[in-house]
């Protein structure tokens, strides 16, 4: 049998982009480059991206098509082109940033969010390079932190890649999958989902160079943390919890997941969250509302430092609900009390670099 190149294009109008509904022919997905040579055939088919989900069924699929319209003899060889550069190997996935910084919890409610956004302003308050990521894909609160609810970001295309560029507030560069889903409904997705959108988040987006990016945390221990820990190499990470009995138990998993020897995930210090009330007209006094000194007691139990005792005021609430970080003033209590909290997080920071090689990333099993 003679082949000859309408055969073969002829056979490929049989296979249909799921996409979009095309062939793949109509589609301009078949490359220019068709050779023959005797029963061997070479092409290749364009795709957009690396990570199309279509891509290995639909180069199944043209060479079925080959074999059933042209003949079962045929060797065919298809190249695989993509428009788009594929994302950098793991771990270095982020080039331009130096530290990497995970702010968690062991239980809701201790105000984690609160200190990761204003950790984040603080630290770019000292003319550090911050980026923020809320990780919680189930509850993402940082838009609203921010003043941010309305922001949608675009993408742009840098270096052969279409990457997200980051929205910045406060001198913060910042992305959540808030900006992307309706924040009256409820995101349900398994945690796979959960987990590749994350990971687009981190790996397809333009966060160019920082000093500091600071991770959001869900809640808990979870397939988030576990995908964050296999994506970065996480610098340190930093443990919020109230003085509370209840909360601190649930603190001491936290330090204990990043502590497992399968992860090696160094832990800065802990913050005592809601450490006393203390009202704004009277700042001499305080009112140890959740227990005493507790996250302090805890820390000197597990040999870490206590990096910041967090007061409550009124303000702190208001902050948050209005999208203005109480780090944003300085003067104010809680505002002082951030500014040192972002001081000891850098001096730990170098001081764990120092002391300690980078973390690696966590092998992924197959």
């Amino acid at each position: 049998m003679t082949l000859y190149p309408q055969l073969i294009t002829d056979a490929l109008r049989t296979v249909r982009y799921p996409g979009t509904g095309k062939n793949v022919v109509e589609a301009g997905m078949v490359e220019d480059d068709l050779r023959i040579a005797g029963m061997h055939v070479s092409f290749s088919l364009v795709f957009d991206k690396p990570t199309d989900p279509f891509l290995k069924s639909l180069v199944k699929a043209c060479e079925a098509a080959i074999h059933a319209y042209v003949d079962k003899a045929v060797e065919v060889e298809i190249n695989v082109k993509t428009l788009q550069a594929a994302r950098p190997d793991l771990p270095d996935l982020l080039p331009g940033v130096k530290n990497i910084i995970a702010v968690s919890s062991g239980k809701g409610g201790v105000g984690k969010s609160t200190v990761a956004a204003n950790l984040a302003v603080a630290l770019a308050r000292m003319g550090l390079r911050v980026g923020l990521l809320d990780t919680d894909i189930f509850g993402p609160s940082m838009p609203k932190m921010f003043d941010m609810e309305g922001a949608r970001p675009y993408s742009e295309r840098i270096d052969g890649r279409d990457l997200i560029v980051p929205v910045e507030q406060y001198g913060v560069k910042m992305l959540s999958i808030g900006f992307f889903v309706n924040p009256e409904t409820p995101t349900l997705w398994r945690g796979g989902m959960a987990s590749n959108a994350l990971k687009q988040l981190i790996g397809d987006a333009a966060w160019g160079d920082l000093d500091y990016f600071v991770l959001d945390t869900p809640p808990g221990t979870s397939d988030i943390h576990l995908t964050l820990v296999q994506t970065l190499p996480i610098t340190g990470a930093i443990i919020v919890s109230t003085p509370q009995q209840v909360a601190l138990a649930d603190a001491v998993k936290g330090i204990n997941m990043y502590r497992n020897e399968k992860v090696n995930v160094p832990i800065l210090g802990l913050v005592e969250n809601m450490a006393w009330f203390t009202p704004e007209e009277l700042p001499n006094n305080r009112y140890y509302l959740f227990g005493h000194e507790g996250v302090k007691e805890l820390a000197a139990e597990m040999q870490l430092p206590l990096l910041a005792q967090i007061p409550i005021v009124q303000s702190v609430c208001e902050a948050g609900d209005t999208g203005a970080p109480v780090a944003l003033n300085p003067e104010s209590i809680v505002g002082r009390s951030f500014m040192e909290l972002a001081a000891r997080v850098v001096r730990e920071t170098d001081r764990r670099n120092i002391e300690q090689e980078r973390t690696k990333i966590v092998e992924m099993k197959k």
